[in-house]
């Protein structure tokens, strides 16, 4: 994991000491509304939440993550508070305070092969995972349901992320020379794909005006 945010009001290497040896990009936000609301900005790989001081306003604010389709969570937990809230429903892991970094790494190289983002099988997009050979796609550990075509449409983008395709050059890559429908469907592909990657993902797909539409090169921190 290259980027996590920490929703805690408290210091990441005093909720979770192990953290630190990680090497990775951690950003922190309130345990709040508020902090919850940066989350589509940060596009963190995993989000870890801090139950131990108020196990029930982190449950509150986990089940709001889960409603909006946000990344996916690990929720830092004291032993007696295991069976305080169906954790299950809200996130993907859990770890303890005590939990060292052998197994803190562990846990999320897990969680990342269980949402189908590693593998040499799988494209990257920023926080997007395309795994050609499962075609499974994931924004941010959500699922995104495509349909073939918009599959397709996602992974020969991805495959040149940067680089700007015109329509005419979509049509013949994505769905073939014997296909006779007119560019319309490129555009019309497109808002659907947008729409699936919801509002903090549709950006990933560029519209260059008057030429087509190229992925967005994501440089990873």
């Amino acid at each position: 994991m290259r980027r996590l945010l920490f929703l805690t009001d408290r210091r990441p290497d005093e909720v979770l000491p192990a953290v630190r040896a990680l090497g990775a990009d951690v950003k922190t936000e309130a345990l709040d509304a508020d902090g919850l609301a940066r989350i589509p900005d940060l596009l963190p790989d995993v989000v870890l939440a801090d139950a131990v001081p108020d196990p029930e306003r982190c449950f509150g604010l986990l089940t709001a993550l889960r409603a909006a389709g946000g990344s996916p969570a690990v929720v830092v937990l004291g032993r007696d508070q295991l069976e305080a809230h169906p954790w299950q429903e809200v996130a993907e892991e859990f770890v303890h305070p005590e939990t060292g970094e052998a197994e803190l790494r562990l846990r999320l190289t897990m969680l990342r092969a269980r949402l189908g983002e590693t593998g040499e099988g799988v494209i990257r997009l920023g926080p997007v995972a395309i795994n050609v050979e499962t075609y499974r796609v994931t924004a941010s550990g959500r699922a995104v349901d495509l349909t073939y075509k918009e599959f397709e449409l996602l992974r020969f983008l991805a495959q040149g992320a940067g680089r700007v395709f015109t329509r005419a050059q979509l049509l013949r890559e994505v769905w073939g020379y014997d296909f006779y429908g007119g560019t319309r469907t490129v555009d019309v592909h497109v808002r659907r794909l947008r729409s699936k990657l919801g509002p903090e993902h549709e950006h990933l797909i560029e519209t260059v005006r008057g030429v087509g539409y190229r992925a967005t090169a994501v440089t990873e921190n």
